[in-house]
């Protein structure tokens, strides 16, 4: 880990968290304004609010529109697209150093007067669900988002980021200036800036466009379970493959003490790909499918191991017997020796790849900082990973029976 560093600067009376890290190799800056409470997972009631909201963000300014904005960026290379995760709304923001302010006064335009009209909103719309439709035939989407509403039903992590057909077409430009202005306030601010920058300068300059942000209201922090009660949920499609999807829930006590465990687990277990126990099982052993991965995923939202495969017809059941069995066995004897010193040998070494852009690193930074850890926490894990033992290991691969408790969606003929 390089030098990636945090502090708070008050805006309009509201600590505002800054992480930040100088570098000179080439001239150019990046600036990140990441709204919390602002994904899909806070649509409420309006399911792809959030994303259209991005969308309708990426289509200029009033007075420009699309393509006028657009060219002005592109005249200065300028980069500056608007995002929706389950938990954010950002803005990304990335220019040559020498046109700093012409990025900064652009992005101030555009959060001064977006295109709120009506041309653009039909024609995000008319985006939004064109994807949709596409997705209609594509089976792993079809199976992933069963996934999701077997693990999270009634709670807001059932729903596709997306939204459905119907959803997005009954959205209205109020919900959207409803929803940002609730969004985009200084209370879910976190900012991330990187590059050939005087951070203190850069600041000053933001410091404008950022005081005309509501203060709103404090953020909140939501998580959820995922449902413990094994199901099925099968579609019927035209296809001579099952897709299959699988998870379970996952109960993680103290981040901070035990992820290194989860990643060495989750590795031996799926998340590996050739080497891993439900690859050489699956693809190697038994021939039934080219790939099949299950990870556990720890998010702020949700923790939870999930999985996929995709099979012969015929195989289906067998493939999803074997996956039982994989698991089982694995909670039920733990890891080698021989793997963990493998699983050790991969995450040790290749961890510097991982960090090694500035990109990267603020990405890894900010990880750490809105989980409530140091931000070269990723430097104390691989420090626990070095020192893992295998008894350590398995002790706590057995006291997860939970992953047992596992739900499938199947995409099948």
């Amino acid at each position: 880990m390089l030098g990636a560093n945090f502090k708070t600067i008050s805006i309009s009376g509201v600590e505002v968290p800054l992480i930040y890290e100088q570098s000179s190799i080439i001239p150019t800056g990046a600036i990140q304004l990441i709204f919390a409470n602002s994904g899909s997972a806070y649509n409420g009631e309006t399911q792809g609010l959030s994303y259209l909201s991005s969308l309708i963000l990426n289509e200029g300014t009033k007075d420009l529109g699309s393509v006028g904005f657009a060219q002005l960026l592109e005249e200065k290379a300028i980069s500056l697209h608007i995002s929706s995760s389950q938990e954010f709304l950002e803005f990304d923001l990335s220019f040559l150093k020498e046109q700093e302010e012409n990025s900064i006064n652009l992005l101030s335009l555009l959060l001064d007067s977006p295109n709120f009209t009506n041309d653009a909103l039909q024609k995000v719309k008319d985006r939004a669900m064109a994807s949709l439709l596409a997705k209609e035939s594509d089976f792993d989407y079809l199976a992933s988002s069963g996934l999701s509403q077997i693990l999270f039903k009634n709670t807001p992590l059932q729903y596709p980021q997306r939204g459905t057909l119907s959803s997005i077409q009954s959205i209205n430009l109020e919900q959207i200036q409803t929803f940002l202005k609730n969004a985009l306030t200084l209370s879910h601010l976190y900012i991330v800036i990187g590059g050939d920058l005087d951070i203190d300068s850069t600041l000053t300059k933001l410091t404008p466009l950022l005081q005309k942000l509501p203060i709103g209201s404090p953020k909140t922090t939501q998580t959820y379970q995922a449902n413990s009660t094994p199901q099925t949920k099968t579609q019927y499609k035209q296809t001579q493959q099952a897709y299959i999807y699988f998870g379970a829930p996952f109960h993680l006590k103290d981040y901070q003490e035990q992820s290194h465990k989860v990643k060495v687990m989750s590795f031996i277990l799926g998340a590996s790909g050739f080497g891993s126990r439900m690859m050489e099982e699956i693809r190697v052993k038994n021939g039934l499918a080219y790939s099949a991965y299950l990870r556990i995923n720890l998010t702020n939202l949700a923790n939870y191991a999930s999985g996929h495969l995709q099979t012969k017809v015929a195989n289906q059941n067998q493939s999803i017997e074997l996956v039982k069995k994989v698991v089982s066995d694995f909670v039920k004897n733990g890891v080698t020796q021989e793997e963990l010193d493998s699983a050790k040998k991969f995450l040790l070494g290749s961890e510097p790849l991982r960090n090694e852009t500035l990109s990267q690193r603020l990405s890894t930074a900010f990880a750490n900082f809105y989980r409530g850890l140091s931000l070269d926490y990723n430097k104390q894990e691989l420090e626990k990973i070095q020192n893992l033992t295998l008894e350590d290991l398995n002790t706590f691969i057995k006291s997860h029976k939970e992953i047992l408790e596992m739900s499938f969606s199947i995409v099948t003929q």
